[in-house]
């Protein structure tokens, strides 16, 4: 294994990576930084929980000059929570050099981010429909930067933010550096490293190095309408220290969280069009443990990192293996065991195929459990639980009031009773949910992406994605980032034909390559 002190980083760095309990670097760091190091742009494909916010993080903060009071660098993230997790994590790298980061993004007072980017950031983290807002009010200004970062630029076509994507990058200096990181490599993500890279150093983490030993993956075969009965069973026998429930639209999450508080659970569910304060205050309440059971979209879950987490559930299939890898990703970390289980529908075993060749690895079948199994599972834990309690528990206090209880019922009697009190029996209450359609592998692999505003190639992927409405990207990116109507109107005339000179619009940039205002090759000399 590479030692941070071994790539070339400046000593309030390492100081402050040493701080932060690291030593040694992963793959994507070791392969990466050096490069970065030298001003080369970078592609990487790495999936979640390999390091990547490092790997772009130090040499991004190892390039800032702190006297120099303007934006060097720019880090653009698909969701609010990303942006403000990288934030912190770049807070704590760059803390002992002093680097001042700022994480915009939409459902934030604007007007408070304007008032702290009076204040000379040296590196923004954001949102790209933020950024461009930005951009466009002339509140935010580029001249200055000299590295820029795509983070998860996979999951920002899904949303429809290539658009937005290239306005930005057209706005910076010609001769910047674009670190790219993607899980994938979709056309669309191939064309902007094209246009907006120079020979850029390729590094691919391998499946093998991004496999998760720690988590435990199950797949249940199950009826649409059953699946929920089968979720509450799980839940009782399993009994989770925290939950992960994964659905595919906000339609869903909404109504599995108000059907597993029917049934006695404590669930809330968070997707993209919760208030920022209403996300955070329940992310707040599942990282203390008032919530049991957190529901999920995969656009909201996207970048949380909540330490404790024992089991995922995907109540339904995902849309592509690799936002499976993302999903379970949220357990099983920092050396715990984690579980998780796969509800598949009779007509979605293509769509397992498929999630088993992208992980390289097979997913075990498990019985769906009958409500019985669920009873009896419940009383072995509770069993065992006592049995931890009688050997390692001062129980002095309570043996008085047991031997009275004895004296009048048999020993089997009182334990019986005991187990029955702390059960949680099955609830049957009526549970009806919207159906969701099945997700039928097409060709028996992954489904492609691009086209139709950065969705899928049905064209429902906006919509689909959170239960919006409307698949135009950008709508979508207005809604996401919270900006109102007047914002719209004013990227809509960038983007329609105003000063950007955007591809295909006639409009050229001056030192553009042709008329189209394209520029494939930077100026930067090569290091």
């Amino acid at each position: 294994m590479t030692t941070f002190r071994e790539l070339g980083l400046s000593e309030s760095l390492l100081q402050s990576v040493e701080s932060m309990g690291f030593e040694e670097a992963t793959p994507i760091q070791a392969e990466t930084i050096p490069h970065a190091l030298q001003g080369k742009d970078i592609i990487g494909q790495a999936q979640t929980g390999t390091g990547k916010t490092a790997a772009f993080g130090l040499p991004l903060l190892d390039k800032v000059d702190t006297n120099k009071e303007a934006v060097q660098g720019i880090v653009i993230a698909p969701t609010r929570e990303l942006a403000i997790q990288v934030g912190e994590e770049l807070y704590k790298i760059g803390k002992h050099k002093r680097v001042r980061i700022l994480p915009i993004y939409g459902g934030q007072d604007i007007n408070r981010q304007i008032r702290a980017l009076k204040k000379h950031p040296h590196i923004i983290v954001g949102t790209p429909g933020r950024i461009l807002d930005h951009i466009n009010r002339k509140t935010l200004r580029l001249q200055n930067v000299e590295t820029v970062v795509l983070d998860e630029a996979d999951e920002m076509l899904n949303m429809g933010f290539i658009e937005d994507i290239e306005a930005i990058l057209t706005d910076v200096p010609e001769t910047h550096q674009t670190l790219l990181f993607s899980a994938t490599m979709p056309d669309p993500i191939r064309r902007i490293a094209e246009r907006f890279m120079t020979e850029p150093q390729h590094i691919k983490v391998k499946a093998k190095e991004v496999t998760m030993p720690n988590i435990q993956q199950f797949y249940l075969e199950v009826q649409e309408k059953k699946k929920f009965d089968v979720l509450t069973r799980l839940l009782d026998i399993q009994s989770p220290e925290l939950a992960i429930v994964f659905g595919r639209t906000k339609r869903r999450v909404d109504e599995l969280s108000e059907a597993l508080n029917l049934r006695g659970y404590a669930a809330e569910g968070i997707h993209g069009d919760l208030t920022q304060a209403k996300r955070m205050s329940v992310l707040r309440k599942f990282k203390e443990g008032a919530i049991e059971v957190l529901v999920a979209t995969d656009v909201a879950a996207r970048g949380l990192d909540i330490s404790g987490v024992t089991h995922v559930y995907n109540f339904d299939i995902p849309q592509d293996p690799e936002s499976y890898v993302h999903r379970i990703g949220r357990t099983g970390r920092a050396g715990k065991k984690g579980i998780a289980m796969l509800f598949v529908t009779p007509r979605e075993s293509g769509q397992l195929k498929n999630i088993e060749r992208t992980t390289k690895r097979k997913v075990d079948r498990m019985e769906a459990p009958t409500l019985d199994e669920a009873l009896e599972g419940q009383q072995r834990l509770i069993a065992e639980k006592l049995q931890s309690t009688i050997e390692n528990d001062n129980l002095s206090y309570y043996k008085r009031i047991a031997e009275e209880m004895l004296e009048e019922n048999d020993s089997v009697t009182v334990v019986a009773a005991a187990l029955k009190m702390m059960t949680k029996e099955p609830d049957t209450t009526p549970i009806a949910l919207t159906s969701e359609p099945p997700v039928v592998s097409r060709g028996g692999g992954s489904k492609k992406r691009g086209g139709n505003g950065g969705g899928y190639r049905d064209g429902n992927r906006n919509r689909s994605r959170d239960g919006r409405g409307g698949g135009d990207g950008r709508n979508r990116d207005r809604n996401r980032d919270g900006r109102g109507g007047g914002d719209g109107r004013n990227r809509d005339r960038n983007r329609d034909g105003g000063s950007r000179g955007r591809k295909g619009e006639g409009q050229g940039r001056p030192g553009s390559s042709n008329g189209r205002g394209e520029r494939k090759h930077h100026s930067r000399p090569q290091a």
